[in-house]
């Protein structure tokens, strides 16, 4: 860079006005897809210890959180069920009147605009814990699992999900879905793809927000390995060929570089999933005084806009929705 360039570059950095007439990237709360956890009972208000300022909500208790998401203008929210029985199949994930299926009715009927996408796995809901049907002999069985996503699926958007959002990274899943959406008179009902999920250490603080940690075993036969970079363009691949209309990238913050492959290789929105881990890192931080919250959580947050995210999935929603208001 020459010294003409520098002088430049200073130049345009002199006031706060002058640099935001040439700045790149910008963060909207438009860009916020917020995860709530909703399990059955009555007046239930849970604190979830590894992720401060996250709740598990009773439905009868919905009402104080949908009224603060809509104060504050976020567009969307995603719901993650806690059922009160769980089997082997994960039968809890497809019935007409399953927690994710209940919340989702009641957000719909009483904030209409709001866009409610349907998180579709069983992990939540099966006995075992993991995302799919499991043999005798600790197998993950792909086919039949297919069969309940697909039934999973066909009863959210019954319920009246916006967004199918499968994240259970069986093989075919995308396409399975779309096919049991489409038979099911859903032709129009969106598929949020988790095309992109890692195997990570990241979800940790998740795990006990959704009570959906593995009983044995781990998920590294059907979630991606860290090191891998050019399974992810495979993976997106065969979730667009199979019918996806939006692509996730889970983690986001680690896998910044995947998020920019993705954007520059797709033409569908694609979704950085900001996750529990990273989200209770910041807090943890914060709450101790060695970072500033606001100033860290926009600037991560502006690092997955810049890196090519169209949306963010974020529990810091709320807090980042206001603080953009401050500014």
């Amino acid at each position: 860079m020459t010294n003409l360039q520098f002088k430049r570059h200073r130049r345009l950095r002199q006031s706060a006005t002058m640099r935001a007439m040439v700045k790149e990237t910008y963060l909207h709360k438009e860009d916020f897809i917020y995860p709530i956890f909703v399990m059955e009972g009555e007046n239930i208000k849970n604190p979830v210890d590894s992720m401060p300022g996250v709740y598990q909500f009773s439905i009868d208790r919905l009402k104080e959180e949908m009224d603060e998401v809509v104060a504050l203008g976020i567009p969307s929210v995603i719901l993650f069920g806690l059922p009160a029985e769980k089997d082997e199949v994960g039968s809890q994930a497809y019935h007409n009147h399953g927690i994710v299926q209940e919340a989702t009715r009641f957000v719909k009927k009483n904030y209409p605009d709001v866009v409610v996408i349907a998180d579709t796995c069983l992990c939540e809901y099966t006995s075992h814990g993991h995302c799919g049907v499991v043999s005798e002999d600790e197998r993950i069985l792909n086919d039949p699992s297919l069969d309940l996503l697909a039934k999973t699926a066909v009863s959210q958007a019954e319920a009246g999900a916006d967004i199918i959002a499968p994240s259970n990274m069986m093989d075919g899943f995308v396409a399975a879905i779309r096919k049991g959406l489409d038979e099911a008179g859903f032709e129009d009902v969106p598929i949020m793809s988790y095309a992109v999920k890692y195997a990570s250490a990241y979800y940790g603080p998740f795990r006990e927000a959704a009570d959906g940690a593995p009983k044995f075993g781990d998920r590294k036969t059907y979630q991606m390995d860290p090191s891998n970079r050019m399974e992810a363009m495979r993976e997106a691949s065969s979730d667009i060929e199979e019918g996806a209309d939006f692509l996730i990238v889970k983690p986001a913050l680690s896998y910044l570089d995947i998020v920019r492959d993705v954007r520059n290789n797709y033409d569908v929105p694609v979704v950085a999933y900001n996750v529990s881990g990273e989200y209770a890192m910041v807090k943890a931080a914060a709450l101790n005084g060695w970072m500033d919250e606001k100033k860290t959580v926009l600037e991560t947050l502006l690092s997955m806009k810049r890196a090519g995210a169209d949306l963010i999935m974020t529990y810091h929603a709320k807090d980042a929705a206001r603080w953009l208001e401050e500014k």
